[in-house]
């Protein structure tokens, strides 16, 4: 039914010899498949006689079968199905030739993934001992590879599977932290009104000390220009000074060197006078300058002084309206504290009027009813004694509530210093969860710039694998 040239099949393997991977010996082969292709009594079966020195077709076909179940998880069951039309005659031939055609076409699609290049239809029905030993070393490299392969990427895996299990405890973490950092941020609703309050000033302040600098730097302006143009007119006046030496040397030169007329020499001293008349007038005017610009900036520096003092006031304001709201609330709640001991104090007052009532009462009902109700004195004596018992013990507790006041005046103070405790404590907290959120959040770019370079170098080697298979 099938014809084969084994002329054309001893020059393909002569081909095969030209290849890239090493060739194994048939026992390395036969063990390799035993044990990570074959499982149960089919690794048990296969033997050496099954390659060299005749290879069994058999044997191969369901050998090529199980390495296309390993690698591509195709059943070797499936190679015996065929879509058939119904009215076909001698369906038994074409079941026969069903499986091989499809071993075949699948060995062809998978084995250049291996550099075997030259499979043919006579390696399954007709192999021959070299050239199944170069298919089976050739497949026996890339599983090796696959395998390799395969355990570098489960690596990978539970890699990326460690760093995402990090990221969302980093995730958490900084979610309570904003979470934290909210509550100590935001403003209880007691305080925000004191808050804008402060706020309001602190602005009216700063627009105050805006509008102060800008004068200020105004005047330190001016009196850069007043400073340049002194010591522009200060270069002047040496210019002028070592002008009128050169002239008085040369006009001392010229008198022993020549004879003027004396008319010549009066035109000549008028004129000098008249310049040197005009140099005194020019440095007064000078001095004056400087005069007045040394008052602006000492009115400059005492405007600076004020400011600063003005700042430190506004400071020691800042601080007192603090305090005074401390105490404001201290004082409240001494206050509500003060009324309710007095609504007892009220409540016993009442009390003791009334038991004195009753005392009176009861003592002039015994004063009209002695005569008749002498033996109801012994009952009524019992009585006054209870009631004045019910009185000491009101003066008890009168003493015991001026006991508590002065316990609650203790702990007043006590609760003073730990609030300001507990306010220090606050803004180191917030200061020290501040810092953590600036390392959290350099530490999880840092970690996304990792997983950034993880990932490419993933997906580079799955490309690399990719293109290898």
């Amino acid at each position: 039914m099938f014809k084969f040239d084994n002329g054309k099949a001893e020059k393909e393997a002569g081909a095969m010899m030209e290849n890239t991977f090493p060739i194994y010996k048939v026992d390395a082969i036969v063990q390799f498949f035993r044990t990570e292709v074959l499982t149960g009594q089919e690794a048990k079966h296969f033997a050496k006689s099954d390659v060299t020195p005749n290879p069994k077709a058999d044997v191969i076909q369901r050998l090529y079968m199980r390495i296309l179940q390993l690698v591509y998880r195709f059943r070797p069951e499936c190679h015996y199905l065929a879509p058939l039309s119904e009215n076909l005659q001698y369906p038994m031939l074409h079941e026969w030739s069903t499986p091989v055609l499809s071993l075949y076409v699948c060995m062809c699609q998978f084995l250049p993934v291996c550099h075997v290049y030259d499979f043919s239809l006579n390696d399954l029905l007709n192999p021959k001992p070299k050239r199944t030993i170069t298919i089976l070393s050739g497949i026996q490299n890339f599983l090796h590879f696959r395998k390799q392969r395969l355990e570098i990427i489960a690596g990978h895996q539970q890699a990326f599977r460690a760093d995402m299990d990090k990221l969302q405890y980093c995730t958490k973490g900084i979610k309570e932290a904003e979470k934290k950092i909210e509550k100590l941020m935001t403003i209880p609703p007691e305080q925000q009104a004191e808050a804008k309050e402060l706020a309001a000033a602190l602005t009216e302040v700063k627009n105050a000390t805006m509008q102060e600098t800008q004068e200020v730097n105004a005047l330190n302006e001016q009196v850069a220009e007043c400073k340049r143009e002194i010591a522009e007119r200060s270069q002047k006046l040496s210019q002028r000074k070592l002008d009128v030496a050169t002239h008085k040397d040369e006009i001392a030169k010229l008198k022993s060197q020549i004879v003027e007329s004396p008319e010549e020499l009066k035109n000549e001293m008028e004129k000098m006078k008249e310049s040197i008349k005009n140099i005194k007038i020019s440095k007064e005017l000078a001095d004056e300058t400087l005069v007045e610009l040394q008052i602006k900036v000492q009115c400059a520096s005492q405007g600076e002084a004020e400011i600063q003092v003005i700042l430190k006031q506004l400071h020691d304001l800042q601080a007192s309206m603090c305090k005074t709201n401390q105490q404001k609330e201290e004082v409240q709640n001494l206050v509500a504290l003060y009324e309710s001991l007095q609504k007892e104090l009220k409540g016993l007052s009442n009390e003791e009027g009334q038991l004195k009532r009753g005392l009176a009462m009861k003592q002039d009902k015994q004063s009209k009813q002695q005569i008749r109700h002498q033996k109801k004195k012994e009952l009524k004596d019992q009585h006054v004694q209870n009631i004045l018992g019910q009185y000491d013990k009101v003066h008890e507790k009168r003493e015991e509530i001026v006991d508590r006041i002065k316990t609650i005046t203790r702990e007043t103070t006590q609760f003073k210093a730990k609030m300001q405790k507990l306010r220090d404590t606050c803004n180191q907290n917030s200061e020290k969860a501040q810092a953590i959120y600036d390392r959290l959040l350099t530490t999880l770019e840092q970690y996304h710039k990792r997983l950034e370079n993880l990932v490419m170098e993933g997906s580079a080697d799955i490309m690399k694998m990719k293109t290898n298979f």
